[in-house]
């Protein structure tokens, strides 16, 4: 069964006409073209396909689109503007906290999300945040100092 799905992905509107229980991850990367939430999983373990939805990291491998119809979503490819990166994917590229790249739209993502809540985190927080956001190379040192350095970054610019 199908159904029209309202989706506002990275600030433009879409309706789709989809399955209500396909996956987020589908949707975005087959419809819509947007490859940069990556498969990873397939069960919401390894954070590889975060998106934002309102605000929020959701595993979009595990979250149906219907559940999400009228939501804001953000992909990695809907944080620049005007030609300028975010300060999250600054400090990731300052910092060199990406090896093979597969986990860092998931690691931008949710460190943008704590960011948004929390712009003097912890060291802890940051963990804590990103927790579940599995890098198989292990850069795990260098995406902490990134976070730090973008939340630095975001509190010179308030």
């Amino acid at each position: 069964m199908t159904k029209s799905v309202r989706l506002a992905v990275n600030g433009v509107r879409h309706n789709i006409v989809a399955d209500p229980g396909r996956s987020l991850l589908s949707v975005l990367r087959e419809e819509l073209k947007l490859t940069g939430a990556k498969y990873g999983c397939g069960e919401g373990a390894c954070g590889a396909c975060t998106v934002l939805i309102d605000g929020r990291p959701g595993r979009s491998c595990v979250v149906a689109v219907g559940s999400v119809d009228g939501k804001a979503i953000t992909t990695i490819e809907g944080l620049e503007r005007a030609g300028r990166l975010h300060p999250v994917q600054q400090a990731f590229l300052d910092e060199d906290a990406l090896q093979c790249g597969y986990c860092t739209p998931g690691m931008i993502l949710t460190a943008v999300a704590l960011l948004d809540e929390n712009r003097n985190p912890a060291e802890a927080d940051i963990i804590r945040a990103l927790d579940g956001n599995i890098c198989r190379c292990g850069a795990y040192g260098r995406i902490v100092r990134a976070v730090r350095r973008a939340a630095e970054a975001i509190r010179r610019q308030a």
